[in-house]
């Protein structure tokens, strides 16, 4: 962190909307704004006003809720890059006179390719940057999870997608409820990804104790070096284990060819980690694909799930093409079936308890 002298004292209004990737920051920890730099990082608190509604109406907020945003509102959001291929693709930076939304959960930035469904981004005005008393612009990561070393005795599946919407949440969501049901203790984790509440918000909704890379210290991991996205990963799973998880469910975001996604199972203390992998696709094909890029790094997951499970014919498809199981979610959720596949991949102080738990 660096020094802003001078700064202005401000103090931020109750009526501001604090996003959720702020949701780990202590408000009273904010003493003033200090001039927009160029020198900006990641995780960063901007204030902003919003200057105009486009394609993100709603901010998401850190209580857990979306709120309807109208132009005038402050915001309190992170600075941050973003990567979603069925939305928009944005760095990291500063522009004085205005700035986009890049992402719901509270992503500020600059919109450097977009899909074209998507409309202009919400337009923002930068009001400042957030600092402590002593002029410090004031970063997420300061508020993260201690750092731990990976446990040895927690059980850790993957779940991994062929692309952006394939399913992954719903299906780590299920398995993890299934695990649970088996009587296992079970944490959920966003390793990877955008700040954002809809995956989290999905584990919660399971009953699964969850945390996601913003609770380690990143708004977004894109971009971030592959190093700082496994010591994330790394606390995460620590904190699991201090809790009394036996088994962590870790979702992975977006598809196998997005740049950290592929390098964490090219070469990773992360994939090292994992004991078991499922793999969501959108369709056979997703699935068939995903299935040979895994393989280039000698991976192969238990089962398939996603959105191709929605489909009589493209599950059938899918077992022929490539021999694995496709689970719906409600064969996730079952404690029998998840634990006749996953048996095998528990270690062994897991597996003991499960049976003792059955």
């Amino acid at each position: 962190m660096s020094c802003m002298t001078p700064f202005q004292s401000y103090r931020i209004p109750a009526t501001a909307k604090w996003a959720f990737t702020t949701r780990r920051v202590q408000r009273d920890d904010v003493h003033g704004l200090a001039p927009l730099s160029a020198e900006a990082r990641s995780g960063d608190l901007l204030l902003c006003r919003i200057r105009s509604v486009h394609q993100h109406r709603r901010v998401q907020l850190a209580c857990g809720r979306p709120a309807e945003s109208y132009p005038g509102d402050l915001v309190v959001l992170c600075l941050g890059d973003r990567y979603a291929p069925d939305q928009f693709m944005g760095r990291a930076a500063i522009a004085p006179e205005s700035m986009d939304l890049l992402a719901g959960g509270g992503i500020a930035g600059l919109v450097e390719a977009a899909h074209h469904r998507m409309s202009s981004p919400t337009q923002l005005e930068p009001l400042g940057l957030l600092v402590d008393r002593h002029g410090q612009i004031i970063n997420i990561d300061r508020y993260a999870l201690p750092q731990r070393s990976v446990p040895a005795d927690i059980t850790v599946l993957g779940v991994f997608g062929a692309s952006m919407n394939a399913g992954k949440t719903t299906a780590a969501a299920g398995l993890a409820h299934g695990l649970q049901a088996a009587g296992l203790r079970v944490a959920g984790i966003k390793a990877t990804g955008t700040g954002a509440f809809g995956d989290y918000n999905a584990f919660s909704d399971a009953s699964i104790a969850v945390t996601d890379f913003t609770d380690a210290g990143m708004a977004s991991t894109y971009r971030m070096p592959l190093e700082r996205i496994e010591q994330g990963f790394a606390s995460l799973l620590g904190h699991a284990a201090e809790q009394g998880a036996q088994v962590a469910v870790v979702e992975i975001a977006d598809g196998v060819l997005q740049q950290e996604t592929a390098a964490i199972l090219q070469d990773s203390s992360m994939i090292q980690r994992l004991d078991g992998m499922l793999f969501a696709a959108p369709d056979a094909l997703g699935a068939l694909g995903g299935i040979g890029v895994m393989a280039q790094s000698g991976h192969r997951p238990f089962a398939l799930a996603g959105m191709l499970s929605l489909s009589a014919l493209a599950t059938r498809e899918a077992e022929a093409a490539t021999g694995l199981p496709v689970l719906t979610r409600e064969q996730l959720c079952d404690a029998d079936t998840i634990m006749a596949l996953v048996q095998p991949y528990l270690r062994t102080g897991t597996a003991a308890a499960s049976n003792c738990a059955a």
